[in-house]
């Protein structure tokens, strides 16, 4: 794949208008006081994952609607209980994947911190292992995958279920034991990455905030350069459904992470791959550039580029990136 997009200086000062909802605050300030008033009764059972050096649960908490979400917590064996105040990474997965197998995901409770692997309800069936949680509620006419999914109503709109999820993950994380709760950080790669953004607009007091290649991000500009899913889907559903561009658009709007992350105050460090046509680049500068933008102080953020890759990205290479950068910025 050729560059597509702006050339790399223009994507550096890439910084589009945007059209937020007026409501945008008070709909989700609404959607977490409801999924709050279910109790956050965790349910953690031992997993015997054959792991001697990393403990490993199998968590549920309550998400939107109370629904209950699936994770995977793993970290250092024995920390749970030996007095231990460990940073948390919360990370949400891939479009089409579930949380699969916990021993796929060690790296993070290998470097001494406790992971929260999120499972994505209603997921889990496109690539990796599987996934585990259900989405109970019913949508609308759809194409296939999710991203249309009661997509005429932000109210009905699946997306505000898988970030209402991603909020919640947060606030359980922080009841976990052997956590230390004022170092919470979101990650995420693709649709992980747009939720991870989404929440560190929505959750108090994360510590950092690492979205790669995010998906979700800057709906207009997607649309008009990217044939690619999951962006497609919503083009196949506007190409059948003519009258009703106004609705999605407006629905997007909503759950758009350059929108929710304007209101982050936490660190960030992004990816971006030049030559992605999934999420394609200036999607992801213009998330980045409008960044921490209506914070009191603004975050400082900073953007791995891979000039040759596509949607893939800079993989094992930027872990080891966020491994360095997360311990500078949590002091470890």
């Amino acid at each position: 794949m050729a560059l597509f997009d702006l050339p790399l200086p223009e994507l550096e000062r890439y910084l589009p208008a945007l059209d937020e909802p007026d409501d945008l605050d008070a709909f989700w300030a609404a959607t977490l006081a409801q999924a709050r008033t279910h109790p956050l009764a965790l349910r953690r059972e031992p997993v015997a994952a054959g792991l001697r050096l990393i403990d490993v649960e199998d968590l549920t908490f309550p998400g939107f609607a109370g629904d209950p979400v699936r994770a995977w917590v793993t970290r250092p064996a024995g920390s749970a209980d030996d007095g231990s105040a460990l940073p948390v990474v919360v990370e949400m997965v891939g479009y089409g994947g579930g949380r699969g197998r916990p021993h796929e995901h060690l790296a993070w409770a290998a470097a001494g911190y406790v992971h929260v692997l999120v499972d994505s309800r209603g997921q889990g069936s496109g690539w990796g292992t599987g996934g585990d949680t259900p989405d109970p509620h019913g949508s609308g006419p759809a194409t296939a995958g999710v991203m249309t999914r009661g997509v005429l109503d932000p109210a009905t709109y699946y997306y505000r279920r898988l970030v209402t999820d991603g909020v919640r993950a947060v606030d359980a994380a922080r009841a976990l034991p052997g956590v230390d709760p004022a170092q919470v950080v979101v990650a995420g790669i693709s649709q992980g990455g747009g939720l991870a953004l989404a929440v560190a607009g929505l959750s108090e007091g994360l510590a950092a905030v690492m979205p790669d290649v995010p998906f979700l991000c800057h709906f207009p500009r997607a649309f008009a350069i990217t044939d690619d899913d999951p962006y497609g889907e919503v083009v196949r559903y506007l190409s059948v459904h003519r009258d009703r561009e106004a609705q999605v658009m407006r629905t997007l709007s909503y759950v758009d992470g350059v929108h929710l992350g304007r209101r982050a105050t936490a660190p960030a460090l992004f990816s971006v791959a030049l030559r992605d046509t999934v999420c394609p680049p200036s999607t992801v500068f213009a998330a980045h550039n409008h960044y921490g933008s209506l914070a009191a102080t603004r975050p400082e953020r900073a953007m791995e580029v891979y000039a040759y890759n596509r949607h893939e990205g800079g993989q094992t290479v930027q872990l080891e990136v966020q491994l360095r950068w997360l311990a500078g910025v949590l002091g470890r």
